[in-house]
């Protein structure tokens, strides 16, 4: 076969006459006019069949099948077959029992030889192919979801146009936050983010920001699509949450951000997690053998929070509260110096199922020897405060929450005191200089003493985190606690 192939195309010339012979996508912006959906601006309820749509092509048809492969190959070289996803080029030719057809480029004209390629005119002289005219059939389920939105959501300004293909999705639960110019179609939007997203089953918009009605960052909602079923099951980080989006906070664009926090955390290390929600920073904390006490002022958070640290397992690391952070903070700490954890740690012997009695024996012997117990350390090495909105309005509880204890941290032993990680908003500024100083000038004002950029008893870092608004930013600083706050008189 491949020397039939050398002979049919000797040294073959592929010049392209295209303006491209890369794949490209239906919600591409070089998606040439020919296969865009019609537009209907002013649609308000979905009629799918307005999106039927017949696109005149040219094909190549091939009767011997056993050289599909060979012209397949050269049309591809020669950039002449039609390539967008997920459109498939190989058809069924119905003009002629048994044969097939390849879909080509929109510039190439079944009726005009000047249209055709080298390698066109070279596969239709040897008879390997036939060009006939084909009618391709696009329906509504053939373009995505960003094709079918611009077709008919109305044309704004750029700085006012948020596209609701922009979705979060938490579960099966997809959730935007309309603009004013999209509200009249919204429940069309819902319908099309349905249709075209075989994970979702529900579609919301938030009416208002989170925490602008609840001080347990929930929001109001309104169903788009699908059923009001907001109880959801989420993946992070190799643990399994499950709780109401409707009545706990939970931002899937913050997986990262948890990850790179909680990956610092050393194993057998204590961490309080003052605002924990159902446990992103906690469970995989666990997870890791770290020593978790953590805590949510949100009932539904709280039980959320305990099913996730029966469900993932980590119950001997994770315990769970539902108490004011600021108690929380100073209850946790004492508690931890009086009643330490311990977790022995039993590793499985690693037995083939071949082993005989005495191998497994000997195995077991083995594991049981490597057995070791992980006690909880007296002191925090880190408090996570996970409330942007309002976490810095409790610093002022870390004030005296080490009194009397000095001896126990540097320099009378290697134990330094814990990092503080706080997360807030700050304003956005012409510099990342001019707002990390202002990050540390409100950190000061409400732990009560100065903290500051190149201190190197603080080891303090300030981390973007992402943009919450054009004009906010979200932040986690993490700096030790400062010796004259942890050890004054509370």
């Amino acid at each position: 076969m491949a020397g039939l192939h050398r002979w049919l195309f000797p040294r073959l010339n592929h010049r392209k006459i295209h303006t491209t012979s890369r794949k490209i996508n239906m919600n591409s912006p070089d998606l040439p006019e020919l296969f865009q959906p019609p537009v209907n601006r002013s649609m308000q309820n979905l009629d799918k069949s307005f999106f039927r749509k017949v696109v005149p092509l040219a094909a190549a048809s091939v009767s011997d099948l056993k050289q599909i492969t060979n012209v397949r190959k050269e049309l591809e070289k020669s950039g002449d077959m039609l390539k967008i996803h997920p459109i498939k080029p190989l058809r069924d030719d119905e003009t002629k029992l048994g044969a097939k057809c390849f879909l080509l480029a929109p510039q190439i004209n079944a009726h005009e030889p000047k249209t055709w390629s080298p390698t066109i005119a070279k596969l239709v002289e040897i008879k390997l192919a036939k060009l006939r005219t084909y009618d391709l059939t696009i329906t509504y389920d053939d373009w995505t979801m960003h094709n079918i939105l611009e077709a008919i959501l109305p044309e704004i300004p750029d700085e006012e146009k948020e596209t609701p293909a922009g979705f979060a999705q938490v579960g099966h639960v997809a959730h935007v936050n309309l603009r004013t110019p999209y509200l009249p179609y919204k429940y069309l939007i819902g319908q099309v983010l349905l249709d075209k997203n075989p994970t979702i089953s529900t579609v919301i918009n938030k009416t208002f920001d989170v925490g602008a009605e609840s001080v347990f960052r929930t929001f109001p909602y309104e169903v788009l699509a699908g059923p009001d079923n907001l109880d959801v099951v989420v993946h992070e980080s190799g643990c399994e949450f499950r709780f109401n989006f409707g009545k706990v906070y939970w931002n899937s664009r913050l997986g990262t951000e948890h990850a790179r926090l909680f990956e610092t955390f050393q194993e057998g290390e204590a961490v309080c997690d003052i605002m924990a929600g159902v446990g992103p920073f906690a469970i995989p904390a666990g997870k890791r053998k770290v020593f978790v006490r953590a805590n949510d002022l949100n009932p539904d958070s709280y039980a959320s929070l305990q099913d996730a640290i029966l469900r993932n397992k980590v119950n001997e690391f994770v315990t769970a509260s539902c108490e004011d952070g600021r108690d929380f903070i100073r209850k946790a700490t004492l508690e931890l110096a009086h009643t330490p954890r311990k977790v022995l740690l039993k590793p499985k012997p690693k037995v083939s199922r071949n082993a005989n009695e005495e191998e497994k024996k000997a195995r077991e012997e083995a594991a049981k020897k490597s057995e070791r117990t992980l006690v909880e350390p007296s002191a925090f090495s880190h408090y996570v405060m996970n409330l942007p909105a309002s976490a810095i309005e409790f610093l002022d509880a870390f004030k005296g929450v080490y009194h009397g204890r000095e001896l126990e941290f540097v320099p009378h032993t290697p134990q330094k005191l814990p990092f503080i990680h706080l997360y807030l908003f700050q304003a956005k500024h012409p510099t990342d200089e001019q707002e990390h100083q202002e990050v540390c000038e409100r950190i000061s004002d409400h732990i009560g003493t100065e903290v500051r950029m190149g201190d190197p008893k603080l080891e303090m870092e300030i981390r973007y985190v992402r943009l919450v608004a054009p004009k906010k930013k979200m932040f986690c600083a993490s700096f030790r606690l400062p010796a004259s706050v942890a050890f004054c008189a509370p």
